[in-house]
């Protein structure tokens, strides 16, 4: 969602467990969770000063990953859809999320065999691009799209190797191009769009992930010159460090479920 303004943000705190969380693609590292936790309020009060109104889910000190919410769940418009996390460690964590779900849109659900994460949706305008990944699979993206299709989304998937889901390969600060980790996701569904593809320093792989919200794009602290490369365009960069948060495989877009105020019926 980069052209519309959001106004509201649900996020997690960081749970006393984060050193157990699940990893694909790094090895564990020692885990400063003091550290983590300054980061992600640091995280939380840059959605603030963007202008959203941030409400914390219920603390789940015994779900490592619960502090990653975009995965449980995708929120457009007109609809959210419940996500089936590809994990069953990670599915104990949808109950919460879809009281406050129900709240604000008409809830819909991913159901097995389909595996679906938040995190592999990328909303460019009315087409998402869903990611074909190690968590979501063809079932989960079939469910996806004929529950969206019906409010005038097209669902195109991309291939995703190397990365734990699309959007640590790819976002859009802009609604005219994709940063992407080029080695790490398919190019040729973004050029379908008429998007122009911008690859991240080869020195910053995960500086793809960006998230844009409400005119200042948010930039992961070890990538400095995806945030120069992104300010020579134009945008507002705000960097945030996000070390300990990044040894868990996480990402800006991973730490919060963003939405607008419900829609009049």
């Amino acid at each position: 969602m980069t052209e519309s303004r959001f106004t509201h943000a649900l996020v997690r705190s960081v749970g006393s467990s984060l050193a157990k969380c699940q990893l694909a693609y790094l090895e564990r590292q020692p885990l400063d969770l003091a550290l983590a936790m300054r980061q992600h309020s640091a995280y939380v009060e840059a959605l603030r000063s963007a202008g959203l109104e941030a409400a914390f889910l219920s603390d789940a000190p015994e779900m490592p990953d619960a502090v990653f919410v975009e995965d449980t769940a995708v929120l457009l418009d007109e609809l959210a859809v419940l996500c089936r996390p590809a994990l069953p460690s990670r599915q104990t964590e949808l109950e919460t999320v879809a009281q406050i779900l129900e709240s604000v849109r008409p809830l819909r659900q991913i159901h097995p065999p389909g595996t679906l994460e938040g995190g592999d949706v990328l909303q460019i305008g009315r087409t998402l691009l869903v990611g074909r990944s190690q968590r979501t699979n063809d079932e989960g993206i079939r469910q996806f799209d004929a529950m969206v299709s019906a409010h005038g989304y097209r669902v195109l998937p991309v291939a995703v190797n190397g990365a734990l889901h699309l959007k640590t390969a790819a976002t859009s600060p802009a609604p005219e191009f994709v940063l992407v980790n080029a080695h790490w996701v398919e190019l040729s569904p973004f050029r379908r769009l008429g998007l122009e593809v911008c690859p991240v320093p080869a020195a910053e792989p995960w500086g793809a992930n960006a998230l844009t919200v409400n005119g200042t794009t948010l930039v992961a602290g070890s990538a400095p010159q995806t945030a120069a490369m992104l300010r020579t365009r134009g945008l507002k960069v705000q960097s945030l460090e996000l070390s300990e948060l990044q040894k868990a495989e996480a990402g800006l877009t991973c730490l919060s479920l963003l939405y607008r105020q419900p829609a009049e019926p």
